[in-house]
């Protein structure tokens, strides 16, 4: 089963790469843009380092739609922040669309003309400064060496400039690139899926051979709203997405690490379905389905951490308040949340409990204000079997 993921309102923290050879091959009959003759590439390099580059433009166009919808509502505007590589690879584009302001620029130092090996470096740089969502603008290669880095972990939106484009990680136009992004920023909840990364042999094509291969997986927006599809009692649904929820992480529980199982009923849930009694306001450890300790404070979760450096918390929000952390789980100290790092904090959370949020956020309050900003974002919330959204929490 695939699973797909939505993304809620709040901040977006948009990354963006372009590939600024990509499509240049195209009008010279090439297959693709890695081995342009020596004329044609300089001529390349000189409109790329003036922003005028067909990618760059295509990337330009969808990103003045964009400034000048967020213009329209001051709100959206003050929710988009952009992150992206220097000069040809991103920060000459958002400065000519008018969001230098908005742009952080990322310390790198590309090699002119760019490479493979920029992209991926670029798309690695963007994954660790914690964009929610990575654009790109290439074609096929471009989509690659991102899926190398990326593989499924991070969403992404691939803007068609490239000369071959069989994978199905690309907005149709850059019109529907604008409008997916424009549905993220008013606050709607957007759907991903998985899709695949293709590309076809240049040298293969070159001998009159077509040979398409897959390269992986990535998760892209493929619609406009989240709907709701289940049409059952409250009741009825609670207790069958628990029990979904539940068998989920079940699933994924990796052998041999030590999880500390956190306070609420979703979370009782998962206890239950392991077979192992629940402290239902505190928090338990277990590894490999045998339960260490039950009703763990502080000082032993921290001591956990020491003994094994992937513990993993799960946790689930208060209902109707919407409090992720620091709300009848103060066992979660900063400094064993900074030991952790935020992925490995999982939150399950059924979809009834999010929608009675009406659109506000999951709240941490930590008790250290640096540590809440700096985990402000998008997180991952486990919804179902196989399913999550992402959902906007701030400190």
């Amino acid at each position: 089963m695939k699973s797909f993921q939505s993304v809620s309102g709040g901040g977006l923290r948009l990354g963006l790469i372009i590939n600024p050879c990509a499509g240049a091959g195209g009008p010279a009959a090439l297959k693709g843009s890695d081995e342009l003759p020596g004329e044609l590439r300089a001529g390349l390099l000189a409109l790329a380092a003036r922003g005028e580059a067909p990618a760059q433009q295509r990337v330009l166009a969808m990103l003045r739609m964009l400034a000048a919808q967020a213009q329209a509502q001051a709100p959206a505007r003050e929710r988009l922040r952009l992150v992206t590589l220097p000069g040809e690879m991103g920060a000459i584009t958002t400065a000519q669309a008018g969001l230098g302001g908005l742009t952080e620029v990322l310390a790198l130092t590309p090699a002119s003309p760019t490479t493979a090996a920029d992209t991926r470096a670029g798309a690695q740089a963007l994954r660790e400064a914690g964009v929610d969502l990575l654009l790109f603008a290439g074609g096929d290669g471009t989509a690659r060496d991102i899926c190398a880095v990326i593989g499924a972990d991070l969403p992404v939106l691939g803007i068609p400039a490239g000369v071959k484009m069989h994978s199905g990680v690309f907005a149709i136009n850059p019109q529907a690139a604008c409008a997916l992004l424009a549905e993220m920023l008013a606050g709607h909840w957007v759907t991903l899926d998985v899709a695949e990364v293709r590309d076809i042999d240049e040298q293969g094509v070159r001998e009159g051979r077509v040979r398409a291969r897959h390269f992986g997986e990535m998760r892209v927006p493929v619609e406009a709203r989240y709907l709701q599809q289940v049409k059952c009692s409250g009741r009825e649904v609670e207790a069958l997405v628990l029990a979904e929820i539940a068998a989920g992480l079940v699933d994924e529980l990796a052998p041999g690490r030590t999880y500390a199982f956190g306070p609420g009923t979703t979370v009782a849930a998962v206890m239950d379905a392991l077979g192992l009694p629940n402290t239902l306001l505190g928090f338990d450890l277990v590894r490999d389905g045998e339960l260490l300790r039950a009703d763990a404070d502080a000082a032993a979760l921290l001591a956990a951490a020491g003994e094994d450096p992937a513990l993993t918390v799960v946790i689930t929000p208060t209902g109707g308040q919407g409090s992720l952390i620091g709300r009848g789980n103060q066992q979660l100290s900063p400094a064993l949340l900074r030991r952790l790092g935020r992925g490995q904090v999982v939150v399950l959370a059924t979809h009834a409990k999010l929608e009675a949020l009406d659109g506000r956020p999951l709240r941490l309050d930590t008790g250290d204000a640096a540590l809440d900003e700096a985990w402000s974002g998008l997180w991952p919330v486990t919804t179902g079997y196989q399913q999550q959204v992402l959902y906007a929490v701030r400190g």
